[in-house]
This record gives structure tokens, sequence and C-alpha cells, in this order.
């Protein structure tokens, strides 16, 4: 995976763990971000969704904390990609007919069984894990590492996204300690309220996930990956050459 979008931040002497690995999850393509219909048509949609995917991927891979990253994802255009560029690739757990549902549904117990069984495929080395939103293409490398210091380091903590309302990264750190996903409406305060610690560090490219124009809109005012910015560019939206620096 290319890393050049990003600079690689070394380790602060003193820094705990054992390093980490980074899940992310995605969903099937069909119908991928549908509140961008109106600007991008369902191909270039799934395209930006890949895209954003590789560079979320690139910018958090880039830290000298990370020791691997898996994708889950029923879909297999996404698990291909994933896979060429690097990942591990975990295939989404089937639904059970005893478990509840999720608030708002729609996939969402799915998403968060596909991230606990993530988790559980690389507990037992004993790494921390950030499950990661899969939709951050201005993210850098040293908002990550920031995040991750700024951590409780034995227990769960939670970066709330750009809207107030939403989970952009949940991160667990020391053994024994279960990822317990709620990603889904209002995943933010259900976090909290499991336990998880909201952190506080500004981290705008680690906090804006993509959903809306208003968001893309965003996203290139901050700077996005290269792979977000070639979608972009090639669907006719303004974009500067470069990422600015961070």
């Amino acid at each position: 995976m290319s890393t050049s979008p990003h600079r690689r931040h070394p380790a602060a002497p003193g820094d705990p763990g054992p390093g980490v690995h980074v899940v992310l999850a995605v969903k099937n393509l069909a119908g991928a971000k549908s509140r961008l219909a109106s600007a991008l048509p369902g191909s270039r949609r799934a395209d930006l969704v890949v895209a954003m995917l590789l560079d979320t991927a690139t910018a958090a891979a880039s830290s000298s904390f990370v020791v691997g990253w898996s994708v889950v994802t029923p879909d297999p255009r996404v698990a291909d990609a994933a896979a060429r560029a690097g990942a591990t690739t975990v295939s989404e757990p089937a639904s059970t007919v005893s478990e509840p549902a999720s608030p708002g549904g729609g996939g969402i117990d799915g998403l968060n069984r596909a991230l606990s069984a993530a988790h559980d495929a690389v507990r037992g080395s004993g790494v921390d894990v950030v499950a990661l939103a899969a939709d951050l293409p201005a993210l850098t490398t040293a908002e990550f590492d920031a995040a991750y210091r700024a951590s409780t380091p034995s227990g769960r903590s939670v970066v709330v996204d750009h809207t107030g309302s939403g989970t952009s990264a949940l991160v667990v750190r020391g053994t024994g300690v279960d990822l317990h996903p709620l990603f889904g409406p209002d995943s933010a305060a259900r976090h909290v309220s499991s336990g998880a610690v909201a952190l506080t560090g500004p981290w705008p490219g680690l906090r804006l996930d993509v959903d809306t124009e208003d968001d893309v809109r965003r996203a290139v005012a901050l700077g996005v990956g290269d792979r977000t910015r070639a979608v972009l560019t090639n669907a006719g939206w303004p974009v500067s050459e470069h990422r600015p620096l961070q």
C-alpha cells in the first residue's frame, strides 16, 4: 500500500502498548452512500467507497503503532481491493435468529457482528484494536497517533464524529477487554453509556466520516488521500492537487 499522502510518525518514548490492529467494516457496495445520489451516480459512489476505505487504511497503517489491519465486508470487490492493499479480509458473520435487532436496523447488527469477529480474530495476539470508520478520506496519520495516545490505557475509548452522534473510532486497549461495538444510530452516546471514554482532541480528519455532499466539501477542504481525490476529480469535483500539510 502506498503511503505517499501521509507521513509516518515514530512512537514517542514510553508509549505503551504491544501494537495496534485496525479493523474497518464496509457494507455491500449496492446502494452505497445513497445520500450522495444527487451528486454521484451509483458506479461513482461505489468507486468512492473503495477509495475512501483505502485512503483511510493508508493513513492508519502508516502509523508506527499499527502492526496490521483487517477489513470485514460481504462485498467481493471491497474484499479484493483490501486484500491487494495488504489487509486481512474477514467474512461478515451470518445473523442469528435469536439475536435482537440493533436500533435502526438496516444491517447494523451485521456491522457490529463483523467488527466483533475481526476483533476476536486478532485478540489472541495481545494487540490493541481500533475499529475505524472506513469513510475518513481526510484522516492523517498524526491524528490517528494522537487519538491512540490519548485513549485510556486499559479499556474502551470512542472518537465521536463531526455530527456529535456517530462514532468514527472505537479504541480497545488492554487484555481481556471486549470491543463491544454499538455502531448505528446515536452510537456515540451508546458507546459512552456502555463505559467507553469519549476522547476530546480536535482531529478534524478523524472525525469527518463522509455521507453527504457537505461532508465531501469539508473533506476536500481538509485534504483527501490520493484515491479519493482521483475519484472526485474524475467525477468533476474541484479538488486541489496536493494534500495540505498536517
